[in-house]
């Protein structure tokens, strides 16, 4: 794994190759999918995902951003609340299901363009993607619910 050291005054220094990098040295790690870690050069504490952070936020006030002003303030608010954990993982479970089904998506497309509904393999995902949201958030009480209402109907 690549190393990033991060100095005091915000340089970055790539070990793997003995040069000072900026942050869109490591946007192009990332997006030639790339391992590395980014660490404080004083304390050695992992500063990965403070310079993601970083790199997110010149992207979404550089040009069309990914994140709406409704999105991030959702985000804000799950942090502390008890379904924190949930919500990192509902999310990370989403994004990669999007990304293999990306590639898949864009073959599609260009196969079917014109000939039939390009958009059924993005129906697919969204049931998916449904299915797996209502079994994390659906009550297993379901069935009692239904077995009290048929009481009910049998006792009238």
């Amino acid at each position: 794994m690549r190393i990033i050291k991060k100095y005091p005054n915000r340089r970055l220094y790539d070990t793997d190759t003995s040069r000072y990098i900026t942050l869109d040295d490591i946007k192009q790690l990332i997006l030639k999918h790339l391992d590395f870690k980014v660490v404080d050069v004083r304390t050695e504490e992992d500063m990965t995902n403070y310079v993601l952070l970083q790199i997110i936020s010149e992207e979404e006030c550089a040009g069309k951003p990914i994140f709406t002003t409704e999105i991030l303030l959702n985000i804000i608010r799950f942090y502390g609340n008890p379904l924190q954990q949930t919500m990192s993982q509902f999310l990370e479970k989403n994004l990669a299901l999007f990304t293999d089904h990306q590639a898949d998506f864009h073959t599609y497309l260009q196969d079917m363009l014109g000939k039939h509904d390009a958009f059924s393999p993005m129906s697919e995902w969204m049931q998916k993607n449904m299915a797996m949201w209502q079994s994390v958030f659906s009550p297993p009480v379901a069935k009692t619910t239904k077995q009290k209402s048929t009481k009910t109907t049998k006792q009238k």
